[in-house]
């Protein structure tokens, strides 16, 4: 029976070439000689974060900038950022960020793609395997068909396929 698995898997090896070109970059830029405006890559496990660290927020806010431009230079969507953690003062006027990278399938997102299949009524099931929904059904075309509602309808996560199978 064929079936495919609905992924969010970054490409770590590129999150990282972005990252140390970012830091390279702020590095030599003028607008940050002389202060401590830097970019961290810690892979603690399973969990892939980033810190940002800039003199002011504003900076911060370059910093970031920098690195989304790397990372789409890079073919890394930014929708894999998660920056919604607050900004930490961390002595005098410098600050730090933490922006964790999405990695896994997340239960609500998972629970929305099943409910969107089975609401769809096409002849494929969905069914969510830990940090992944795989889909069956009898024939190629309603798994392509259910690929491209899954693309257009849960837009706001960067979702991919794997392992397709026949």
């Amino acid at each position: 029976m064929p079936s495919f698995d609905t992924v969010l898997e970054p490409d770590l090896v590129e999150v990282r070439n972005a990252v140390d070109q970012s830091a390279k970059e702020i590095g030599t830029r003028f607008d940050f000689k002389g202060g401590g405006a830097k970019v961290e890559l810690s892979d603690k496990g399973k969990d892939k974060e980033i810190t940002l660290y800039a003199d002011s927020e504003f900076q911060l806010g370059q910093v970031m900038d920098i690195l989304t431009l790397k990372l789409t230079k890079r073919s890394v969507d930014a929708r894999f950022l998660d920056s919604t953690a607050k900004i930490e003062k961390i002595g005098g006027d410098k600050v730090k960020q933490l922006v964790k990278i999405k990695a896994g399938i997340d239960s609500e997102t998972a629970k929305k793609i099943q409910t969107l299949i089975k609401g769809n009524k096409m002849k494929v099931q969905a069914a969510i395997q830990g940090d992944a929904v795989r889909v069956t059904g009898t024939k190629r075309d309603d798994l392509q068909a259910a690929m491209a509602l899954i693309r257009k309808e849960v837009a706001d996560v960067p979702l991919s396929f794997d392992n397709f199978r026949d």
